[in-house]
């Protein structure tokens, strides 16, 4: 079986028939594709499908401010893992719990594609970001060696985003202050939640927008089996989306010294020829 490694650090591009085309993607497993820890793979696994839920949602297409639907979406999201990371975590003082006569076999992680690319909301795209940036974190902590428990130092590292993305919708959605959403224990209640009003905070141009493309609707059958999660070890190998700043700058700047076929070389990278006779980055042509 031959297992495909990430590259970069980017969350990647799940260029896979029509799900390539409508800018599909997955967090970045790096070259970490299992886990021994049965919490990280309960935590990667939840977030991941909710996120899958959130985002295969009509709002994704708007580029008008989301409905409550989604936002209500993501505030239980950020309640349940509270509850799994504030549950399981064990404080750096703790006795840890011991496996003394089991070695576990582990699992494989699993990806949940969605939309991310090509997502017209501003927002959910954010969002999404900071989740997958979470995924990744989890996919590829170090404690991913432990076969029973999940430090406070875990719960920080990977809960950090789930906060950045509560808050921010806290603020920019139902006009709370930066000192409310900053309080140990902030959550939104439910009269918070059922007084949303987008047309209190956001402008006339912000809540006007045009039909989106309707042929990267896909139904629940073409979807189904991405619901189910892909284990990391079956999929192809992937690539950052390709409007990304890297590839950019080595096609375009002269005094790179990294060249795309990996060597290091400002000899190279200035699109000096290569021992096959072809320039590895061509010259820039001055304006």
């Amino acid at each position: 079986m031959t297992i495909q490694t990430p590259e970069h650090d980017a969350v990647l591009w799940y260029n896979v028939g029509d799900f390539g085309l409508a800018g599909y993607a997955v967090p970045n497993w790096s070259d970490d594709v299992a886990s021994l820890n049965p919490n990280i793979i309960d935590l990667t696994n939840l977030i991941g499908a909710n996120l899958f839920a959130i985002m295969h949602n009509e709002d994704c297409d708007l580029a008008t401010p989301p409905s409550i639907n989604t936002l209500r979406r993501i505030h239980r999201l950020y309640v349940r893992c509270g509850q799994v990371l504030n549950g399981r975590a064990v404080a750096p003082g703790e006795m840890n719990m011991e496996t003394p006569h089991n070695s576990p076999a582990g699992e494989v992680f699993r990806v949940y594609p969605v939309p991310y690319f090509k997502v017209r909301n501003p927002y959910m795209r954010r969002w999404a970001g900071y989740i997958m940036m979470s995924l990744a974190d989890a996919m590829q902590h170090t404690e991913n060696r432990k076969t029973v428990e999940i430090s406070t130092i875990f719960a920080g590292d990977v809960g950090q985003y789930l906060t950045r993305v509560y808050q921010n919708m806290a603020v920019e959605m139902f006009g709370k202050t930066r000192e409310d959403v900053m309080k140990d224990g902030f959550l939104l209640t439910e009269q918070d939640l059922a007084g949303y009003s987008p047309y209190t905070f956001f402008t006339r141009t912000e809540m006007v927008d045009p039909v989106s493309r309707l042929d990267r609707v896909f139904t629940e059958d073409k979807v189904s089996h991405l619901r189910e999660g892909i284990p990391v070890t079956q999929l192809p190998k992937l690539g950052p989306w390709p409007n990304n700043i890297p590839e950019y700058y080595r096609a375009i700047r002269t005094d790179a010294t990294i060249a795309t076929d990996g060597t290091s070389s400002s000899a190279t990278a200035a699109g000096v020829s290569s021992s096959s006779g072809a320039p590895i980055i061509p010259p820039v042509t001055p304006h």
